[in-house]
């Protein structure tokens, strides 16, 4: 008996589970909640350990905007999505972060005040992606971004425009994009003339309307336009546009608006009207680009010729048509588009034949949602220009702009007009176009070493044709109107979706990013420009497209398993390049799996050859993904009517105490588990708060019956943080969030020797337990307030890999961490060291006179139950005293460098007891321990610790 179909965005989906509305985070709680993290940052026991950047900047992260000197276009701002905001005066040769000390990195635009030096961040990006996160309003910094205030709107969530009055810079417009996921009023144009003291509300349509874009006459700031835009997002629909998106116009610095978009103006109107982008040339001319989601007309449908069989053709297609195609071409159809191997061109008509399946499924069983995104026959992008003001507005182009939007415009949005030539604009989605004809017709200005997904662009006011693009890649910058670029990615601001690691030695990083692919490379990257003249860069690509999860087999660190959105995943021979694309497939008449944007997969602990992969059911393969079989019925709440993929699978955990024990949660809040093998399923999740996306389920390392849950209640614009532990497989939850902040929860670790140590990553930052969830501390040197999406442990070198969803993969030495005795801490004092450092002549010394003299470090960290001066002494093995120094510590863990140097006295007492050695001076005029085995003593308050090292 064949079933119905349920996929998307052309089709609704067909079941509706009753969701109940989560309540969205108030600005007031978030604002409670930052003064909250600062608090506990300061009294944190880790707020010294050091975290450190290994990239990778290659593929950079997504741009927002620019803030650039009118007077020195070399000098600018680059505001990146998720990973602050970053300065230049070298033309992007370096840049420098200058938001790592505000309270968040989630950026929607930015403003400059170039003759005071005044910043004005808008947080949130307004993108309206899958990962464009909040803000909590407006930052302002009068020190170049030293330091910065909070100078309002913190409900807005996303902010899309800033524009500083030139005459008077404490007059400032603000344009409000508001919630991403929920309705809200403090949304629309906000006007301050006190510098942010007080605002002033000017511009309000409605609580699901907000302002997308602003743009000012450059020869009258008075004149004003402001695009509104009409969205309501949810995590299984978006409706990307509405009656009420339209464009305003102000004639007195933005007090008051006026609708100029009406019907009678030639612009679009209606439910179709979606994301707009306005750029002003002078008094009169103006131009918009608009996201068009009325559909086509069936017989304006982009035709294309294509050979043999396509998928359209079985859709309206009998029983009798179909049985009289040539075996040849059905064969073909089925082998090009992947068709299980048991289905022949000879199966599929005995099926069509018996009735056990239509024609029409030989179509439906492709539809997914990538096709979904790009097949939709929306109108798109269009282009339309006013020579009167905004009176009326004339379509620029007569065909279709196609290939440009596709079905997602809601993620670009953008037009600009050449401030010297009134018909060079340029416009961009998937590639950046170009028009010198005022939008008759375009070409684009693409490159290869220039990323496909456009956000920002700057044209210089006094040269046309220096540009400077901003992208999901990073930064570009033009000379000659798009023929040649050069690319500016210095920054660490990766994107990462998912962390892994593997056994190798040294070992290796994995990671998957938001639309740059998956990458590996060695976790002792140190970035620096030498690869540039060596061609050899340490991170390498594995796949394209969103990076999604990696899992690598444990026997043969060159299998990897990866892919990219919505499921498509492959097993990859990283030594022979071999590839094979792995996603399970449903049954010919039966309703198509529905996959996760992050698709989860396991490789099992208890054999490498198993591997788990989610859709809306669980999928195993014993043969490393040749085949599959599903081991569960839908395990999620059901398809949902809407737009985008859900009631799907989002994690998978296998305890490593016995095969067959998993856990399972999905998108919809739904946790079950299994103790056979997927024999029998238990829902686990009634107990919990319901509808919210399970961002982890994870077994416990330490005890069988216990596991961790951690909910996400970012799609609902509810930034609670919910973590569960249960102690008898999920039939009881017990809530351990207790201190933390809020922000939405992504990850959550146990310590792999301590089980009293977890490891958290929210959307704002990394904690600790040393409590089991009792209480939670941030860690914070070298690491800002990013999102932290993944975390990973080295069971070898007590490493914590940091995947973030902003600035790249970091590290941190978590051995002390994981040896604290919870018990012991109100008087405890420990030391630990660096293993081993090897001897070098050049410790102190220079290859010659241009360079300074090299001096070796040894690492160590030390806890201290009190804080006070830490006195050092560095001993031989026998008690020869060689050194001492002294430091300032804090209560906690803190951590320090002993140079390696020795008193003179000491390298003579060595000399004499080994004639065959020889101490010199260096060349900085130190005096350098020999090798040999060696003590590091610590003494404060009263208390005395020791650890030993090696010098080779």
């Amino acid at each position: 008996m064949k079933h119905s179909y349920k996929f998307f965005s052309l089709l609704l989906l067909s079941i509706s589970p009753l969701l109940a509305q989560q309540p969205a985070t108030e600005g007031t709680a978030l604002r409670e909640s930052i003064q909250q993290k600062e608090d506990l940052t300061k009294n944190s026991i880790v707020k010294n350990i050091p975290l450190k950047n290994i990239g990778p900047t290659v593929m950079s992260g997504r741009i927002v905007d620019f803030a650039v000197n009118p007077d020195d276009p070399t000098e600018f701002y680059a505001a990146y999505a998720t990973g602050g905001v970053w300065y230049t005066n070298n033309n992007g040769t370096t840049f420098t972060p200058v938001m790592d000390n505000s309270p968040t990195q989630n950026v929607g635009d930015i403003a400059v005040d170039w003759k005071n030096g005044t910043i004005w961040v808008g947080t949130g990006e307004v993108n309206a992606s899958r990962s464009s996160y909040a803000g909590i309003g407006l930052l302002k910094s009068n020190d170049k971004g030293e330091t910065w205030e909070f100078t309002g709107l913190p409900d807005s969530h996303h902010i899309s425009r800033i524009l500083i009055n030139p005459e008077k810079p404490d007059e400032v417009v603000v344009g409000v994009t508001g919630h991403l996921y929920s309705s809200n009023t403090e949304r629309g144009i906000f006007k301050t003339t006190d510098g942010g003291k007080t605002w002033n509300k000017n511009l309000y349509i409605d609580e699901n309307t907000g302002i997308i874009d602003v743009a000012v006459n450059p020869d009258n700031y008075q004149e004003m336009y402001a695009a509104a835009w009409d969205k309501d997002r949810k995590a299984w629909d978006f409706r990307e546009s509405g009656k009420n998106s339209g464009i305003y116009k102000s004639t007195d610095a933005g007090n008051t608006w006026e609708l100029i978009s009406t019907e009678s103006s030639g612009f679009p109107t209606g439910d179709g009207v979606g994301r707009i982008g306005i750029s002003v040339f002078n008094d009169d001319i103006v131009y918009a680009i608009v996201d068009n989601q009325d559909r086509r007309k069936a017989e304006d449908k982009k035709q294309e010729k294509q050979e043999g069989l396509q998928k359209d053709d079985f859709k309206n297609m009998n029983r009798s048509e179909f049985l009289e195609l040539k075996d040849e071409d059905l064969e073909k159809y089925l082998r090009s588009n992947n068709f299980q191997d048991k289905y022949t061109a000879k199966s599929v008509k005995d099926m069509v034949r018996k009735q056990d399946a239509d024609p029409e499924d030989l179509a439906l069983y492709l539809e997914d949602a990538s096709t979904a995104m790009f097949d939709t026959p929306v109108i798109g992008a269009e282009v339309y220009k006013s020579t009167d003001g905004g009176k009326t507005w004339n379509r620029t182009h007569e065909d279709y702009l196609d290939d440009l939007y596709y079905s997602y415009g809601y993620y670009f949005g953008m037009v600009h007009v050449d401030p010297q030539d009134e018909n060079a604009i340029y416009i961009y989605g998937v590639p950046i176009l170009k028009s010198k004809d005022g939008g008759k017709s375009f070409t684009s200005i693409d490159a290869a070493n220039v990323h496909a997904d456009h956000h920002a662009l700057w044209i210089n006011p006094e040269r046309s044709g220096h540009l400077i693009d901003g992208n999901d890649g990073g930064i570009n910058i033009s000379y000659d109107d798009g023929q040649n670029w050069s690319l500016k990615n210095s920054p660490a601001v990766g994107q990462f979706y998912t962390v892994s690691i593997d056994n190798a030695k040294p070992y290796n990083v994995y990671g998957g990013l938001q639309d740059n692919g998956v990458w590996v490379g060695p976790h002792t990257n140190e970035e620096g420009v030498s690869w540039n003249a060596s061609g050899d860069y340490n991170y390498k690509r594995l796949m394209g497209g969103d990076g999604m999860q990696v899992e690598i087999d444990s026997r043969n660190p060159d299998i990897v398993y990866t892919g990219f959105q919505f499921g498509s995943y492959f097993r990859i021979n990283r030594k022979t390049g071999e590839r094979k694309y792995i996603q399970p497939k449903h049954e010919l008449g039966e309703s198509p799996y529905r996959f996760n944007w992050q698709t989860p997969i396991l490789l099992s602990p208890h054999n490498q050859d198993i591997l788990y992969l989610g859709g809306n059911k669980l999928m195993r393969s014993m043969d490393q993904g040749d085949t599959w079989t599903p081991i569960s019925e839908d395990l999620t709440g059901g398809a949902c009517e809407g737009d985008v993929p859900y009631g799907t699978l989002a994690m998978i955990s296998e305890s490593p105490f016995q095969f067959g024990l998993i856990y399972t949660g999905s998108d919809d809040g739904h946790i079950h588990v299994t103790k056979d093998g997927g024999g029998s399923w238990t829902k686990i999740s009634e107990n919990l708060p319901q509808d919210l996306w399970v961002s982890r389920v994870i077994a416990s390392e330490h005890e069988k019956e216990r596991v961790y849950a951690t909910l996400n209640g970012y799609r609902w614009d509810d930034f609670t943080p919910y973590v569960y532990v249960s102690e008898d497989y999920g039939q009881n939850w017990k809530k351990i969030s207790s201190n933390l902040p809020l922000s939405p929860v992504n990850v959550i670790r146990e310590d792999q020797d301590n089980e009293e140590v977890l490891y958290l990553g929210t959307d704002n930052g990394l904690y600790v337990s040393l409590n089991r969830g009792e209480s939670w501390q941030p860690f914070s040197t070298n690491l800002p307030n990013v999102a932290v999406h993944d975390l990973r442990i080295h069971p070898e070198e007590d490493h914590l890999v940091i995947g973030t969803h902003g600035r790249s993969i970091y590290l941190a030495d978590i051995a002390p961490v994981s040896k604290m005795n919870k018990d012991e801490m109100k008087d405890a004092l420990s030391i630990s060291a660096q293993e081993s450092i090897r001897f070098s002549s050049r410790w102190g010394n220079s290859y010659n006179n241009w360079m300074d003299p090299y001096q070796p470090e040894l690492g160590f960290t030390w806890y201290a139950a009190k804080e006070g001066t830490a006195k050092f002494t560095v001993k031989t093995e026998d008690g020869l005293k060689l050194q001492e120094f002294e430091l300032q510590a804090d209560k906690g863990f803190n951590t320090g460098e002993y140079d390696l140097s020795i008193t003179e006295k000491a390298s003579k007492e060595l000399e004499k007891k080994d004639d065959k050695l020889r101490i010199g001076k260096a060349e900085d005029e130190k005096f350098y321990i020999p090798k040999g085995k060696y003590v590091l003593e610590l003494n404060q308050n009263g208390k005395t610790a020791t650890t030993k090292f090696e010098v080779k």
